[in-house]
């Protein structure tokens, strides 16, 4: 009876730091989206069940409508003690970005006192260079809007402090009104005035995972994905990440990272937020999974691969812009 009961004790005891140690990730959604639609919910929880991690989505506000008209610097703020409120994140976590919500993300990693570490950061068509064109979300008078107010003065402080979009406009031709009033993006970019605390955390990612998509048209230029963009003063040609500034001079940390062979640049197939499984379990899920764990007995090497391997052939469309359901399409 005796070592019956040892013996149950040392399996309890030696499988529950295995079950415990998994590292959590939270995702920030893009514009006009938010955390109750059913694309981004089922998108975090397929990442939760493939990489048997516990997942959770920030929302800042009231998701849709703050997260067209909320200055980012609230966002980040608001995201940031939300962060440091999860206890279930105090041990390390990794970040999910899609589109908008990566501006969110970094912030949080770059600006957030007293935050847990952030392990792996994956990118899904972020803006992180910039945008030089409002994100479009369609035809609808929402979208006829926002642009009306874009091309009337993008760099105003009634548009930086009522128009999220407007915090990470960069025309490359009005560097001047960027640098005077765009309220974001160039403390993100660390780009006119140097942290060094911003890059030194940016650049203590394990993993930065930048997925590009092939036939991107939300992002001008697409390239802003993986830190590319125009030079300054034109629109021609495009730069790619290691030509920028941003990357020669080391501004935030990814010049760093890149030697160090931590950044992923990816490019898969498809329209913005178009992702396939496939893809989601070669590029997202594989980051997410803790490789230094013991497998855990919920989810062994044979059945994380029939997880993985499952529901292949599929695209996701994870939400965002005018069309915030998911869709499912079968391959031909």
């Amino acid at each position: 009876m005796a070592s019956v009961t040892l013996s149950r004790f040392f399996i309890f005891f030696t499988l529950l730091p295995v079950i415990t140690h998994s590292i959590p990730f939270v995702l920030f959604h893009g514009v006009a989206d938010s955390c109750t639609k059913k694309g981004v919910k089922h998108f975090t929880d397929l990442l939760s069940e493939w990489s048997n991690t516990h997942g959770y989505c920030i929302e800042i506000g009231n998701g849709v409508w703050d997260s067209w008209f909320m200055p980012f610097e609230d966002q980040v703020e608001i995201a940031c003690e939300k962060v440091k409120s999860m206890s279930e994140l105090n041990q390390g976590y990794n970040i999910v970005g899609l589109s908008q919500g990566n501006l969110v993300g970094r912030g949080v990693l770059e600006f957030c006192d007293g935050a847990p570490p952030v392990k792996n950061f994956i990118s899904v068509a972020g803006p992180h260079a910039g945008e030089a064109s409002v994100p479009f979300c369609g035809t609808g008078l929402m979208c006829v809007l926002v642009d009306s107010l874009i091309k009337l003065a993008i760099y105003s402080p009634t548009l930086q402090e009522h128009l999220a979009p407007a915090n990470y406009i960069k025309i490359p031709t009005d560097l001047d009104g960027y640098r005077e009033g765009c309220k974001f993006l160039p403390k993100l970019n660390n780009e006119f005035e140097k942290n060094a605390t911003y890059k030194e955390r940016f650049s203590s990612l394990q993993n930065l995972v930048l997925i590009m998509f092939d036939k991107e048209s939300v992002l001008v230029p697409k390239e802003t994905s993986w830190f590319g963009y125009f030079p300054d003063g034109a629109w021609d040609p495009i730069l790619p990440a290691q030509e920028t500034r941003l990357y020669i001079e080391d501004w935030i940390g990814l010049r760093t990272l890149d030697e160090a062979g931590r950044v992923k640049f990816v490019n898969v197939s498809g329209r913005h937020l178009d992702i396939s499984d496939d893809d989601m379990k070669e590029y997202i899920v594989r980051y997410l999974i803790d490789e230094n764990t013991p497998e855990s007995p919920v989810l062994t090497k044979s059945t994380r691969q029939q997880h993985l391997s499952s529901s292949s052939g599929f695209i996701r469309k994870l939400g965002g812009q005018q069309d915030l359901q998911l869709n499912v399409i079968q391959k031909l």
